[in-house]
């Protein structure tokens, strides 16, 4: 079962994508902020991060390049989720070291096909 951490401050939105990834077979793991995001991923091993922009403290584009600084992570999937939908930002997600980048509201199976993409071995 493919371990997703979810990144995400808002406990709504956190609880409702949760719920919905593990009805589809993964385990979801959490953290609400940039921080807790750099030491999840560095402990827990995750297959994927799902890596919320705008975080309170540290936002999500440090938390990946965080994240990315650790030679172990060098290879671990990171999609950026976020409200803004701008060119500039997909852009700053991208440089920050994010795989890929998807929009808020979550539009579940546009973002299942994207973590299907980048887990071949998962769905």
């Amino acid at each position: 079962m493919p371990k997703i951490l979810l990144v995400e401050d808002n406990e709504m939105n956190r609880d409702m994508l949760s719920r919905r990834l593990e009805r589809k077979g993964y385990a979801v793991i959490f953290a609400i902020d940039g921080e807790e995001a750099v030491m999840r991923a560095a402990s827990d091993a995750p297959d994927l991060v799902l890596m919320d922009i705008g975080l309170p403290g540290i936002d999500g584009c440090e938390a990946t390049r965080r994240i990315r600084d650790n030679p172990a992570n060098a290879g671990l999937p990171i999609i950026a989720l976020t409200a803004h939908a701008m060119s500039v930002d997909e852009a700053r997600a991208r440089d920050a070291g994010c795989n890929d980048f998807d929009t808020k509201p979550i539009d579940l199976p546009r973002l299942l096909g994207k973590i299907e993409a980048l887990l071949p071995s998962a769905g």
